[in-house]
């Protein structure tokens, strides 16, 4: 058996660059948004993921899921294949990724929330203290005008994080039989007899408007985003332990700050920093009362 000091270090590394993967994915699917309708980039992308995660599971003989695991399968693809992807690039039609990165820091939080609804797990009082500290403090800066701020943006995006938690909370549960990186495979193939259809009905007409940052930007949420951030995340998870290796979800909006800000040259008000700072910080504390 593996020490538990040797586990960290091997879950460092690995969840760390999933963290890093991950970060990348509002920025990338601004810039997509900027060539593709949402509804294509959506379905595009879980088409793409599917096929990798298909030829996986092939390739490593992969046994299927049991009937009951259906379901919980059904929520997963409801939550991180659907729900997130296509809510997230309707809200960057209307905001900016560095403004959208502020919400993330409310994804530890929800799933928390549907780890208690879902999971059974009972926090202590202070646990609710901070987790509505920290909603509201992302509340307060979506009602502040930064001059990237939308009303529609903002809602969209608060129902983004809603359903990726769920979909993350139920993910957790149900990779504890099948095992993290076969958990989003199933579910990508499960979401795959309705997402190919919506790719042929929402196919662009001319490819001529495309430009290469949004052929780029499809690409990196359909490879790493959707699929090959899950395999270093949820390794981390499994070697360095679920509550250690999940704590670094936390530096996953400065991460995006920083790429929106360096690639895409979006402004980075200093409310921003200020209020994801805060909601960290009331991420680590809910969390030890968790």
């Amino acid at each position: 058996m593996q020490s538990a000091g040797g586990g960290w270090g091997n879950g460092l590394p690995n969840g760390l660059l999933g963290v890093i993967i991950f970060s990348g994915s509002l920025p990338a699917t601004r810039v997509a948004v900027g060539g593709f309708s949402a509804l294509f980039l959506t379905s595009a992308r879980a088409v793409i993921a599917a096929l990798l995660g298909a030829a996986v599971l092939g390739l490593l003989r992969q046994a299927r899921p049991e009937r009951n695991d259906l379901a919980s399968l059904a929520i997963v693809s409801l939550g991180v294949v659907i729900g997130f992807p296509l809510l997230t690039a309707l809200a960057l039609q209307h905001i900016t990724s560095a403004h959208s990165i502020v919400f993330i820091g409310l994804l530890p939080l929800s799933t928390a929330v549907f780890g208690v609804l879902r999971g059974g797990e009972r926090p202590q009082p202070p646990f609710w203290l901070f987790a509505v500290l920290g909603s509201a403090t992302v509340a307060g800066f979506a009602l502040t005008n930064d001059g990237t701020a939308s009303v529609t943006g903002d809602l969209l995006m608060v129902a983004a994080i809603v359903q990726c938690g769920l979909g993350y909370a139920e993910g957790a549960a149900l990779s504890r039989r099948l095992g993290g990186w076969q958990v989003i495979s199933w579910a990508l193939l499960l979401a795959l007899p309705l997402m190919v259809p919506v790719a042929v009905w929402t196919w662009p007409s001319t490819w001529a408007g495309v430009s290469v940052p949004a052929w780029i930007g499809l690409a990196y949420v359909s490879i790493f985003s959707m699929f090959v951030g899950f395999i270093f995340w949820y390794r981390g998870l499994a070697t360095g332990g679920i509550a250690r290796v999940g704590q670094l979800q936390q530096l996953q909006p400065f991460f995006g700050l920083a790429l929106a800000g360096l690639v895409l040259h979006e402004p980075i008000a200093w409310s921003m920093i200020a209020a994801t700072a805060l909601v960290v910080v009331c991420v680590v504390v809910a969390r030890r009362f968790a």
